[in-house]
């Protein structure tokens, strides 16, 4: 029988940690997350994405390929809407679940078990406010190599469902004018591009993140509007991770820690 941990919560009755599990805190939103590296952990790609676009503060926002509800808890305290994550493996859907419970937001945030291209069951089309979406990055083509952890090889490879899917539904759930925000690889940037446009989402702006000042970007930011003016797109300016010294830069310590 397997060992497991309770966390009581503060006002609440316990948390189970399953085993290899940790409970990891973003200081700037002070939010607790229920984390394994046998599974998943968020990484700075879903604290970029919480905190890229303007959050409504009403209506319905959906997070889809939520992982372990990182995007989904990070901006919950910033809109008084209804959080909807969607997240295909069991046992990710199960951790957001109890990080939820674990941030006292049952009321506000609810977690769909299912494969995204299944969203509309559980979602009425043109519905959303705001979608935002952290999909896996590479392509699911036999000369990619994947990681043997199984978790792992469908968080990051299109295994399950590829760009074109997640662009597709989420042009289905969103309303007119509803928004779409998504943190991607660079390399893709015009694949993206073309593929928002295809499903009626005009991208209305994009961030590069550079890992160091003179390095090429690893990490790409893009929002779009449902049915939106072709015009009007805005680059914003360059977000970079570290400074010279190898520690985070002030825009990067803000958006973990706070302003200090």
């Amino acid at each position: 029988m397997k060992t497991l941990n309770k966390i009581t919560r503060l006002g609440g009755g316990p948390v189970t940690l399953q085993p290899g599990e940790r409970i990891d805190q973003l200081y700037a939103q002070n939010v607790q997350i229920i984390q394994s590296p046998e599974v998943f952990s968020f990484s700075l790609d879903a604290v970029l994405l919480a905190n890229f676009p303007r959050i409504p503060k009403r209506g319905k926002i959906v997070d889809l390929c939520a992982g372990n509800g990182a995007v989904g808890l990070f901006i919950a305290g910033k809109t008084q809407g209804a959080i909807e994550m969607i997240e295909l493996q069991e046992r990710l859907a199960d951790m957001a679940q109890r990080s939820v419970a674990l941030n006292h937001l049952e009321d506000q945030i609810t977690v769909h078990q299912l494969n995204l291209k299944d969203s509309l069951q559980v979602i009425p089309s043109d519905s959303v406010d705001l979608l935002l979406c952290n999909p896996p990055y590479f392509k699911d083509l036999p000369t990619n190599s994947k990681n043997p952890n199984p978790h792992l090889a469908i968080a990051r490879h299109e295994i399950h469902a590829s760009l074109e899917d997640v662009v597709k539904v989420s042009s289905q759930l969103l309303k007119m004018n509803g928004r779409f925000a998504m943190v991607h690889r660079p390399e893709r940037f015009l694949e993206i591009l073309q593929v928002m446009q295809d499903y009626r989402i005009a991208p209305k702006r994009a961030q590069f993140v550079y890992p160091k000042a003179g390095k090429d970007a690893n990490i790409l930011l893009i929002e779009g509007i449902k049915d939106g003016k072709t015009d009007g797109f805005k680059v914003a300016p360059p977000l970079i991770t570290y400074g010279s010294d190898g520690t985070y830069t002030p825009a990067i310590k803000e958006l973990l820690y706070g302003r200090q």
